[in-house]
C-alpha cells in the first residue's frame, strides 16, 4: 500500500475519538487551551461533579498536542437539557456540533465557537445514524419511529436552526445512512433486510409519497434498489460519489453468505455499486470474511467484522496474543485490483472506524469479549471489555476485591496490605523554564 499502517482496536467506542474499552494506556494531562488551538470534543455521559456524581458534558481537547483542557461544555442549562452524551457529528462549516443523548433521544446543538449548548431537538425514537447534508440540514434514521398506516421506521429531514422536522420519509426499520460526498444521494439500510433504499434529497418536496416504489429510470425521492443484497448494514462512497462499496453483513447478521474465500470457510461480500447508473447497479463484488463497517483511503478500503463460524473467528493469528477465543477480522481491499487480505482483530459488532493523520487506524466494536486477567500473579496481563472505563477523572478509588490486598507504590514508597486507596488530582504547579547561558 506504500504507507505504514498501525492498527488499534477498541471495544465500546464512547465518542467521536475517545474510547471506553481499549488496550492502550497513557498519562492524562490537563492543559489550558488558548484561542486558535485545534480542538476536539469528547462526549462524556458522566462528567464528575465537584459535589459528587456526574452529568453529561463535552470535554475539550487540544487536538494538536493531544492534551485535555480544563474547558468543559455542560449539556444541562436553562436553555436546553440532555440526560446523556454519545455520538457526535460536526457541521460542514465546523461551527456547530450535534451530540446525541441516548437516554432521552435528543440531539443537542452545540456552538463550537461559544463552547455551549444552544438548543435540543427531540427525536421520535433512538438512532445510530445521522449526518449533516448541508450546514443547516440533518438527516436522521429512526428504526422504530411510529408512522400511521405503515410499519415503524423513518428517515427524518431536520432544520437545525429551527429544530423542526421538515420531512418524514417512511422507510420500515431504517437504521443506517450512507451519503455521497455532496449528499445528493443517500443509501438507507434497514434491519433484517436484503435490500436497500435510495433517497434523492432534491426530490423530497416534489415527489414524496407514503409508498416506496422500485428504483427505475424515472427518479423519485425514495425508491427501493432491486438488488439482492445479503443483510447490508452500511456503505462507503469514493470521493467523486460515482461508486459506493456496500457492506453486506451476511452470516454475522443472519444472512446466507457467499461461501469460502481466502482461508475462510464462510464469507460475505462487499458489493461494488455504480451510482452513475439510473437506477444504480452492482458491477462487482469482493468476498471478505466479515463486513459491518468500512473506511476508504486512497485505493485502500478497510473493512471490519466478525466471522460467524468458530473455524473462521479463532484468535490464533492475533498480534499480540490474546486470551480471547473469538476474534474479528480486518480486511484491506485494493479498490484498483479488487484483491483482499485479512488480519485478526478483537471481536464484537464493529461499528466505528477512523484513521488519524499519521495513518493509525482505529476500529471500534460493541459486545466484544470481556477479558480480565489482572488477578493472575506477576501482572502485565490483558484486560479489555465493555465494562472497562478508560477516560480522564479527578478521583479514582481502588479496592481489593479478594483476600489478596493491594501493594501500591506511591511517590516511590512501597505500601503493603492496603484494602482501599483513593487517588485525587492535586493542585497544578507551574514550573518556570530555565535556560542555561550559552558558552562563550
Amino acid at each position: 500500500m506504500g504507507k505504514t499502517l498501525s492498527g488499534y482496536v477498541f471495544c465500546a467506542l464512547l465518542a467521536i475519538i475517545s474510547v471506553a474499552c481499549s488496550q492502550n494506556y497513557g498519562n492524562t494531562t490537563i492543559n489550558n487551551i488558548v484561542a486558535g488551538d485545534f480542538r476536539a470534543f469528547v462526549s462524556n455521559p458522566l462528567f464528575p461533579s465537584a459535589v459528587g456524581g456526574g452529568s453529561p458534558a463535552l470535554q475539550v481537547m487540544d487536538a494538536t498536542r493531544d492534551l485535555l483542557s480544563v474547558s468543559v461544555i455542560g449539556l444541562s442549562s436553562l436553555a436546553a437539557n440532555m440526560n446523556s452524551a454519545g455520538m457526535m457529528v460536526v457541521s460542514p462549516k465546523k461551527d456547530r456540533t450535534l451530540v446525541y443523548s441516548p437516554r432521552d433521544n435528543k440531539l443537542g446543538v452545540v456552538s463550537n465557537s461559544g463552547e455551549s449548548l444552544s438548543s435540543t431537538i427531540n427525536l421520535p425514537g433512538p438512532t445510530e445514524s445521522f449526518f449533516f447534508a448541508d450546514n443547516n440540514t440533518v438527516f436522521v434514521a429512526v428504526p422504530n419511529a411510529a408512522i400511521t398506516g405503515v410499519s415503524a421506521g423513518a428517515v427524518l429531514r431536520i432544520d437545525v436552526a429551527s429544530g423542526t422536522t421538515t420531512a418524514t420519509l417512511p422507510i420500515p426499520a431504517a437504521h443506517y445512512l450512507a451519503a455521497s460526498p455532496n449528499s445528493n444521494q443517500i443509501l438507507v439500510f434497514s434491519d433484517n433486510s436484503d435490500s436497500a433504499t435510495l433517497i434523492t434529497p432534491s426530490l423530497i418536496d416534489v415527489s414524496t409519497g407514503s409508498s416506496i416504489v422500485p428504483c427505475s429510470s424515472t427518479q423519485t425521492a425514495v425508491c427501493t434498489i432491486t438488488v439482492a443484497f445479503d443483510r447490508p448494514v452500511g456503505a462507503v462512497f469514493n470521493t467523486s460519489g460515482t461508486t459506493a462499496y456496500v457492506m453486506n453483513c451476511g452470516p454475522q447478521c443472519g444472512g446466507a453468505g457467499v461461501g469460502p474465500c481466502l482461508t475462510f470457510s464462510l464469507c460475505t461480500a462487499v458489493a461494488v455499486f455504480d451510482m452513475t447508473q439510473n437506477p444504480p447497479v452492482v458491477v462487482n463484488s469482493v468476498p471478505v470474511p466479515a463486513a459491518t463497517i468500512g473506511l476508504l483511503k486512497g485505493n485502500s478500503l478497510y473493512v471490519a467484522g466478525t466471522p460467524k463460524l468458530a473455524v473462521d473467528n479463532d484468535c490464533s493469528g492475533a498480534m499480540p496474543a490474546t486470551a480471547a477465543t473469538t476474534c474479528g477480522r480486518l480486511s484491506v481491499i485494493n479498490t484498483a485490483t479488487l484483491s483482499a487480505a485479512s488480519v485478526t482483530i478483537p471481536d464484537g459488532y464493529h461499528d466505528r472506524m477512523q484513521m488519524s493523520f499519521n495513518n493509525q487506524l482505529f476500529v471500534g466494536s460493541r459486545n466484544c469479549t470481556n477479558i480480565n486477567q489482572t488477578l493472575i500473579p506477576n501482572g502485565g496481563k490483558e484486560i479489555r471489555g465493555a465494562n472497562i472505563l478508560d477516560r480522564p477523572c479527578r478521583e479514582m478509588t481502588m479496592t481489593a476485591s479478594t483476600a489478596e490486598l493491594l501493594e501500591p507504590i506511591i511517590d516511590g514508597e512501597y505500601y503493603r496490605n492496603v484494602k482501599r486507596v483513593t487517588f485525587r488530582v492535586g493542585p497544578r504547579v507551574r514550573i518556570p523554564k530555565v535556560v542555561a547561558p550559552k558558552a562563550a
